[in-house]
């Protein structure tokens, strides 16, 4: 575990002298739940599921309500720690190309210590000249996670963790997400007189459906009633987390962000306004993308607001390097715009458009399971999506994409949402450099 730094001060001078230097930077905790649709929590209307915590947070804090991440994990892992289109640097599934700068990195250069736990999934290619980043090369100080090249398939009952380069010993008969936050929260306590970010990418919501240790039976078998108690479980984790940084006296000098990798697993079913929702993991239509967005920074964000701005994953390190008061990233080329404006009850800068590149498994055999033969390309606002084969989708009218428009009868609306997503679509290249491998 990396060592606290305490702050230091010239002898003699008041706290009140001290904040009047120097404002302490905020501290940063992004969650990111895996494998979760809005549709899961109750602050976007679900009356199924259990979520007390994170609808205290979003009624403390700003709902965003039209935030989409990638259909699925590794490209929106890659997505939302390098502020980058996959189109510029998605080279495989498992992996995030070597040479890449991440938040973390960012934060490293503002003066903060980093930490990282839960899901990893970024340092091994499913090709074999295409290794990822360890989390040290990602920029992390420390880290306890799971997927990883040195841990097993076991990420819940008996986990297989790597802490800090070395397995963790000593896990039988614990639960895999109860020891990532207890890494965070040991580690937020060691370094509470410093800056942190604190990254949870979790291993819940994802299979496999395993019942929790609040679960009624630890040998319950019914797949449905387990995710929602895995649902409610990454509630009580988020509670722990906010807890933590209360006890500490950190909670109002800590910007929290909690989303999801994507929608909820194909075999979940979940009800909202009246209706049964099969989860879009993997899918390029809303069910796929479309995910929750609450942000908790008291005294800047305003309690019980909602935005309704777009907001894609490309825009979180734009966020985070405003935060962190490094507005610019360093030359690199980026596709994200903050929208802690929007956060601070600002009118920011809003997208009129989001593009998505979707080729998870580049190069992946036929015979392998969710083979992509080629990329899919699209752009959407807040009413239409398109292609870049051309079609155009009411998602308003049609959320799962099965009627494409037909544009020789469209509106003029429609008509000039398509002629304005295509030209989104075409101010990206065509597919990754080299057709799915970067060269960096």
């Amino acid at each position: 575990m990396l060592a606290a730094v305490p702050l230091t001060r010239k002898m003699g001078t008041t706290e009140a002298e001290v904040a009047g230097i120097q404002r302490r930077p905020r501290n940063i905790l992004l969650i990111m739940a895996d494998d979760l649709g809005r549709e899961c929590l109750g602050c976007y209307g679900s009356e199924q599921y259990k979520t007390p915590r994170l609808d205290r947070l979003a009624r403390e804090g700003m709902c965003f309500t039209d935030c989409h991440s990638m259909p699925l994990c590794t490209p929106s892992r890659v997505a939302i720690m390098t502020g980058k289109s996959n189109v510029r640097n998605y080279v495989d599934f498992g992996a995030l190309a070597q040479g890449e700068r991440t938040f973390a990195h960012c934060a490293k250069k503002a003066g903060y210590v980093t930490c990282v736990a839960g899901k990893w999934q970024l340092s091994k290619g499913r090709s074999r000249d295409r290794q990822g980043q360890s989390p040290r090369e990602a920029g992390f100080d420390t880290w306890c996670l799971w997927n990883t090249p040195m841990t097993t398939r076991q990420r819940y009952w008996d986990p297989s963790i790597e802490v800090d380069g070395q397995l963790m010993q000593d896990t039988e008969g614990k639960y895999g997400p109860d020891l990532f936050v207890d890494h965070l929260i040991r580690f937020m306590e060691e370094n509470k007189d410093r800056p942190f970010l604190a990254y949870y990418p979790m291993a819940l919501t994802h299979g496999p459906f395993d019942p929790t240790p609040s679960s009624e039976s630890r040998e319950e078998k019914n797949g449905q009633k387990n995710f929602e108690d895995m649902v409610s479980y990454m509630d009580f984790l988020v509670g722990r987390l906010v807890d933590a940084l209360d006890g500490l006296g950190l909670k109002e000098e800590t910007v929290i962000f909690f989303t999801a990798d994507n929608g909820s697993p194909r075999a979940v079913r979940s009800r909202l306004h009246g209706r049964v929702l099969e989860g879009g993991k993997g899918a390029t239509h809303r069910g796929g993308t479309h995910v929750a967005l609450i942000v908790g920074a008291h005294g800047t964000v305003s309690g019980g607001k909602e935005c309704h701005d777009l907001v894609g994953f490309e825009d979180f390190r734009p966020t985070l390097n405003e935060i962190m008061g490094r507005g610019e990233m360093d030359g690199e080329p980026w596709d994200g715009r903050s929208f802690w404006p929007q956060c601070r009850g600002e009118k920011g800068h809003p997208r009129e458009w989001l593009y998505c590149y979707y080729h998870p498994w580049p190069h992946a055999t036929p015979e392998e399971r969710g083979y992509r033969e080629k990329p899919e390309r699209f752009a959407w606002d807040k009413r239409y999506k398109a292609y870049s084969d051309g079609r155009l989708y009411d998602m308003i009218e049609d959320p799962l994409e099965e009627n494409p428009v037909a544009l020789d009868r469209g509106s003029e609306e429609a008509l000039a949402a398509h002629e304005k997503l295509m030209l989104a679509i075409a101010s990206f290249p065509e597919r990754v450099e080299g057709g799915g491998s970067l060269v960096l």
